[in-house]
């Protein structure tokens, strides 16, 4: 990838972003509404419990800072890039595939939008 779009994908943090002695109890509830949604989809009622959605918000979050440790360890000191997270999952085959498809519909979106923007900019001239 090129150098702009490395800076692009790369997340600094800094000591006070990480909470690693606040209890995953005490932790603000981030995902409660998609989580809402995605269990409907799957399956579940309207309005699962909020026991439910509680336990798979606390899975999430545990998920996502083990994994962010997980490539601020590999990656460069107080960095992740969106490679660190492609050599994490790179023996799962099914995330493995899905970041990838992600990743590449995110990049044709990006070109569709600096195409219009291109068309809309050579138009009001």
């Amino acid at each position: 990838m090129a150098d702009n779009s490395d800076r692009e994908s790369a997340v600094e943090f800094e000591e006070d972003d990480i909470e690693d002695d606040t209890p995953l109890e005490k932790r603000k509830k981030i995902f409660s509404k998609e989580l809402r949604c995605m269990m409907y989809g799957f399956g579940d009622d309207q309005n699962p419990y909020t026991e439910s959605v509680d336990l798979l918000e606390d899975l999430v979050t545990e998920y996502i800072t083990e994994m962010t440790k997980k490539a601020m360890e590999i990656g460069k000191s107080g960095r992740i890039i969106v490679e660190d997270i492609i050599f994490l999952i790179r023996k799962d085959p099914k995330k493995y595939s899905r970041v990838k498809e992600l990743l590449l519909m995110s990049e044709e979106l990006r070109k569709a939008r600096k195409a219009f923007d291109e068309i809309k900019y050579a138009t009001t001239k």
